[in-house]
């Protein structure tokens, strides 16, 4: 069995001045592709409104607007760069992912939630949709109806497969090399993050939220915080007691960063999920729409605590998550096998496409 030497891809992700999720998970399987396949080709679309869109390691097409919203510019790319295998990651109209079927590119649907997830069940796009991944674990988002299954059955496509949040495991040089790098000692801090730093609650960004109550926690236990703030997160670092603060780190230096940590205050994206993977006492707070459903399952299932970014209440909860109790509740728990990390998975699916 041979590798072909030229496998085209091409990634898709959604990508904003807002969010950062999507773009990050095609970075990592982009990422491992090049490790796996050096001759692969890679390439992304991406929108130019987005801050790190200039920053991309891989040629890039930029629009005006995110690839979903520019139907006729994606499938221009797509005839002229003939992929072998496109990834929508939460992206993409069906007629978009039509014409990369046209084309014979394997075809790839990636959803986040259950609004996602149905709109990739749907026939149209069934139809023309090789593989469809979740990136939840089946706790968290739930089986999908005995009728889109059968619907399913029936135009002869296979169900979605949960396959949890896609991330690169943490080693010990990097995190070593890190750790040196911040000053840090393992399981001595713990760990902020609001997401891609751009989000808003109530017209305040959370990402300043979440360096408050940094501050305020290092000030009641007396252990060190790192926040790290986000590539999307638009002012200087402010300077607060008790915190090192951090502009951005990639998915391999956030990982190893948060495996080290004591305990981690998160949003409830992708790095929620992360974290319990790596079984790290976790407080989520929600800082969009779509994550307060996902937060809800993991606190139910009692691998994390929740909150609100109401900051005396997200400071009390702080506290909890630090407690020798708080600690205790989610160490059973965390010590399941979730089989949450989808990389993998991932792999090996696109390693049986590109096999002649």
């Amino acid at each position: 069995m041979t590798v072909k030497t030229s496998t085209k891809f091409l990634f898709i992700p959604v990508s904003s001045a807002e969010g950062i999720g999507e773009y990050m998970r095609s970075m990592i399987i982009a990422d491992e592709v090049k490790r796996q396949w050096p001759s692969a080709e890679i390439k992304f679309i991406l929108s130019q409104q987005a801050p790190y869109a200039a920053q991309c390691p891989y040629p890039a097409v930029l629009l005006e607007d995110t690839p979903t919203k520019q139907v006729k510019a994606v499938n221009q790319v797509m005839s002229d760069y003939l992929p072998d295998i496109v990834l929508f990651d939460a992206s993409g109209r069906k007629s978009q992912l039509a014409h990369a079927h046209k084309l014979g590119a394997k075809v790839i649907f990636l959803s986040q939630h259950k609004r996602k997830r149905s709109r990739g069940m749907k026939i149209g796009r069934a139809l023309v949709t090789d593989c469809h991944w979740v990136v939840q674990p089946e706790f968290v988002i739930g089986p999908i109806s005995w009728l889109d299954r059968l619907k399913l059955k029936l135009i002869n496509k296979p169900a979605p497969l949960n396959i949890g949040p896609v991330f690169t495991q943490p080693d010990a040089s990097t995190q070593s090399a890190l750790l040196a790098q911040y000053q840090l000692t393992h399981n001595e801090f713990v760990l902020f993050n609001a997401g891609s730093g751009g989000h808003k609650v109530n017209g305040e960004l959370a990402a300043d939220i979440f360096a408050q109550a940094a501050s305020e926690s290092y000030k009641a236990s007396g252990i060190l915080s790192v926040m790290v703030f986000g590539p999307n997160y638009p002012n200087a670092l402010p300077k607060l007691g008790g915190v090192i603060a951090i502009q951005k780190l990639d998915n391999k230096a956030f990982i190893n960063i948060l495996a080290a940590a004591k305990a981690v205050v998160l949003s409830g994206g992708d790095t929620l999920l992360q974290a319990i993977a790596l079984r790290k006492p976790t407080l989520a707070v929600p800082v969009s729409k779509d994550q307060p459903p996902r937060i809800a399952k993991c606190v139910s299932a009692n691998v994390a605590l929740g909150s609100v970014t109401e900051l005396d209440v997200l400071n009390g909860n702080i506290k909890q998550l630090l407690s020798s109790e708080g600690i205790m509740r989610l160490a059973t728990s965390l010590e399941k096998d979730y089989k949450l990390n989808g990389l993998d998975l991932v792999m090996k699916q696109l390693e049986r496409w590109i096999r002649l």
